[in-house]
């Protein structure tokens, strides 16, 4: 095991995090999970479902050496833009030149033939198929992925539910009286979403000396070189029931697919979200086995799994798994607050650690 160097930050030396409406994200628990693993003496951390990449973003602040992995080609994006980028800001160039059909470029209108009436409106749609042509023009590459982290996190706040599940622009355009106030950020201009993300995100970047770095891998194909290996993966409720990203997020996934994106539409659904692709991490027969390769791959490693305490398998259950590879396994309690949306209120956010 790695020592900690001594010229490393403390585990509270945390910079902003942007904001993010993505379901599921750790932003509010990243300071309990690294309480919990202060003791711990690690330097190299594998974050394998990265996601929104908040939690990978603790743990570079505090000066670890961090791995962000993501099989969705979005969530690599916000990896590279905010973890293996440690000092690269978007420029007010790179967000003016977004939106702006240049004259000698020709530009596909897939998403405004495509999506009309589904998830944005028809200007919206067409600024979406600039930008992404025009993204790729940014010859940066860090650039370009913290154009695309402020596109995703915009199109998200201009979603109601900040989701892609469903064919419901009309919640944004009925002429109804509202006792709520998201229809404010529903109708602000792309543009001014995007400008007010990417600068959190230029806000949020740290300078890990070139020891950070993003992935876009299936968990299980990682070579197994970590001194902790963090695990937060999909979630599947006591009813057998997973969440699963690609297909809530599919819209971001496809915008980065672009051209790939008009073979991979599921054209049988109303919402047209991409064709569905097994994922065993939200099947309820499937991921135990998944957790028992997981974990006895990376047995080597400190094993620290966010988890939620009604989740399939059990937490008494991956207790189990996890001490037939480690002898030590605690189970610490992260927060008692209950989820916005949740009716369940017996459900916690747990963090199971093992070690030697």
């Amino acid at each position: 095991m790695s020592p900690a160097p001594s010229q490393h930050r403390t585990l509270f030396d945390i910079a902003p995090f942007p904001r993010t409406r993505y379901q599921g994200s750790k932003r509010k628990l990243t300071q309990a999970i690294l309480h919990e693993l202060r003791k711990l003496v690690f330097t190299t951390v594998l974050d394998a479902f990265g996601g929104t990449a908040a939690v990978a973003h603790a743990f570079k602040c505090a000066g670890k050496h961090v791995t962000y992995n993501d099989r969705l080609t979005f969530n690599y994006l916000i990896g590279l833009a905010l973890i293996e980028n440690d000092n690269v800001r978007i420029t007010e160039g790179d967000l003016a030149s977004l939106g702006t059909r240049l004259p000698d470029v020709s530009y596909d209108d897939f998403i405004e033939r495509t999506f009309e009436g589904i998830y944005f409106t028809n200007n919206e749609n067409r600024w979406l198929d600039a930008a992404v042509a025009n993204v790729g023009r940014i010859p940066c590459r860090f650039r370009r992925a913290l154009a695309w982290f402020s596109i995703f996190q915009a199109a998200m706040a201009k979603r109601p539910y900040n989701l892609f599940h469903r064919r419901n622009l009309y919640m944004r355009t009925a002429d109804v009286d509202r006792s709520f106030g998201n229809k404010a950020s529903w109708d602000r201009p792309f543009p001014d979403h995007v400008a007010v993300f990417a600068a959190e995100a230029n806000a949020a970047l740290v300078d890990g000396h070139g020891t950070c770095r993003a992935l876009c891998e299936d968990a299980l194909d990682l070579t197994p070189e970590f001194d902790l290996v963090y695990i937060d993966t999909p979630y599947i409720n006591r009813t057998g029931v997973g969440v699963d990203y690609r297909d809530f997020y599919h819209f971001l996934e496809g915008m980065t697919r672009y051209d790939e994106w008009p073979n991979m539409l599921d054209t049988a659904s109303k919402h047209l979200r991409l064709r569905r692709e097994p994922d065993p991490w939200s099947d309820a027969q499937r991921c135990d086995e998944m957790f028992q390769r997981l974990f006895d791959r990376f047995r080597r490693s400190i094993l620290a799994v966010s988890y939620r305490s009604d989740g399939l398998p059990t937490v008494d259950r991956l207790t189990a798994l996890l001490k037939n590879v480690k002898p030590h396994v605690r189970v610490a309690d992260l927060t008692r607050n209950q989820y916005a949306l949740s009716t369940r209120r017996e459900s916690r956010e747990v963090l199971l650690v093992a070690t030697d």
